[in-house]
């Protein structure tokens, strides 16, 4: 599994025109998921992002978590973190996970941050989205399950 994390002081999410999510300060976290991914690994990468001390304190150190700060959080579907480019130029995403099976651990990931977090939005899953966002630093970690 693999997330992309942004601290943004804005994000948004649209479907044809249509904003399905958006947020003020808090994370944009483009999530990838792979065939071999479980439960247990979603609720190892939620617990090790939302403990993420990321965002500036009084003196300007990171410090502080989402948390503590009152954060959002966007959650986006992202398969092409799956991506293989070590043949030619065409990406292959074959070590991404089955759409059915990905959806489910998408769908389990937004609930299980619905459990800690006041405020979380997301994209539609499959769909054509477009995201935006103020990347505020910019700020991105990327978490691999492999590397946890």
């Amino acid at each position: 599994m693999r997330f992309v994390i942004q601290r943004v002081s804005h994000a948004d999410v649209k479907v044809d025109g249509e904003t399905l999510g958006e947020i003020g300060k808090g994370f944009m976290v483009l999530i990838g998921v792979a065939d071999s991914d479980t439960k247990e690994i979603a609720d190892k990468m939620v617990k090790k992002m939302l403990g993420l001390r990321i965002f500036e304190d009084e003196q300007g150190k990171t410090n502080l978590s989402l948390d503590t700060v009152g954060g959002s959080l966007l959650l986006i579907s992202q398969f092409t973190l799956y991506a293989n480019c070590k043949k030619g130029n065409r990406p292959s995403f074959i070590e991404a996970g089955e759409p059915k099976m990905a959806e489910e651990m998408y769908e389990y990931i937004i609930a299980k941050c619905k459990e800690s977090v006041g405020s979380v939005e997301k994209g539609s899953f499959g769909a054509d989205m477009k995201v935006s966002l103020t990347n505020d630093g910019p700020f991105t970690i990327i978490l691999d399950s492999e590397k946890l």
